[in-house]
């Protein structure tokens, strides 16, 4: 594949107070990145100049009028200009009603060149939930907006690090409101997108892991009946339906199982439960995927890092494998196409 016909990325800025336009410069220098993909960045020009005089990363930002635009060289920086933020009014580390409102101007950008086919896939930088709310944008995160922004589709989200793939049953819902959301309808449901997601990273005839809700999923009913009222039967019936599962096994043993290469992905049934997993692989390593989109979603997978923001010394590898995932999902899902 000649460098010119690889798959276009819209990367968007994230929250310009944070840490993802610095990261941005040294992600898209990677010659791994390079190698797979055409990212450009959706968001403000001369914030992403400001970040290449703060990272000393030797480029140069280019404004490009449309995604096909979007060049090749390693040291230039295409930026569709939304031209939304005022680098001199701009302060880093800090929640902001501007920034949260720019951010969501990006994303929204991104997925309609998406969906249009300008783009093949969505990248996202950390955003920040407070300076989004602030902006008058009440989700809870990408995902419910990355939702509503194509439709309300059902979605989930899957985590991955490595050879560790990991999908919820629920998010960002209290402990409670996730134990009451571990149904047959939802369970099911995540499979389908488990297995859908996985398929897209070549993997034909995935195995998928389902842990239980309770400790030990249950101990044969000593420490509560989910796994036996809910979550075996609908193992039964993901079977049926032709679906490779197994399960329920115990939270503290099914992801490192998962890590080892025994399954292909695990379901977690609440979000600690599968964040923890793949967060103590290290956060700027692991990748956040939007399942059950019309477009293919990666981001990364730490926050906006607004401590160090406008230092330069923030860690690349997750934007860096947010890139290269979103790359690799592109190329199968034009494959089937």
């Amino acid at each position: 594949m000649s460098n010119s016909s690889l798959p276009i990325l819209a990367v968007t800025l994230g929250d310009a107070a944070g840490s993802g336009p610095e990261l941005i410069t040294k992600a898209f220098t990677d010659p791994e990145v390079r190698a797979v993909c055409r990212p450009i960045v959706i968001g403000d020009a001369g914030v992403m100049r400001a970040a290449l005089a703060i990272t000393k990363v030797p480029s140069t930002v280019r404004v490009i009028a449309r995604p096909a635009d979007a060049g090749t060289a390693a040291n230039v920086i295409d930026v569709i200009d939304l031209a939304n933020l005022d680098t001199a009014k701009l302060v880093r580390g800090q929640i902001s009603p501007v920034t949260g409102k720019a951010a969501y101007e990006a994303i929204k950008r991104a997925v309609e060149l998406t969906l249009a086919g300008e783009t093949q896939a969505v990248v996202t930088s950390a955003i920040n939930k407070a300076a989004l709310h602030a902006a008058g944008y009440l989700y809870d995160g990408h995902t419910e907006l990355l939702a509503e922004l194509c439709g309300k589709p059902k979605v989930t989200m899957m985590l991955v690090a490595g050879k560790l793939r990991v999908c919820h049953v629920s998010t960002h819902v209290s402990l409670s409101e996730a134990i009451a959301r571990v149904k047959p309808e939802r369970i099911l449901q995540v499979v389908k997108l488990a297995h859908d997601g996985v398929q897209q990273l070549g993997i034909e005839h995935p195995h998928i892991a389902i842990a239980g809700l309770n400790p030990h999923a249950g101990e044969g009913g000593l420490f509560g009946d989910e796994e036996i009222k809910v979550i075996t039967p609908t193992i039964e019936e993901a079977k049926r339906r032709g679906f490779r599962v197994s399960g329920p096994y115990a939270g503290d043993t099914v992801f490192f199982r998962t890590l080892q290469g025994e399954f292909d992905c695990a379901i977690a049934m609440y979000h600690d439960q599968g964040h923890v997993a793949a967060k103590m692989l290290g956060i700027w390593q692991g990748v956040n995927v939007t399942l059950g989109l019309p477009i293919i979603r990666t981001s990364v997978e730490h926050g906006t890092d607004f401590a160090n923001a406008g230092k330069g010394t923030g860690d690349p590898r997750s934007l860096v494998q947010a890139l290269k995932l979103a790359a690799t999902m592109s190329g199968f899902r034009s494959a089937k196409a």
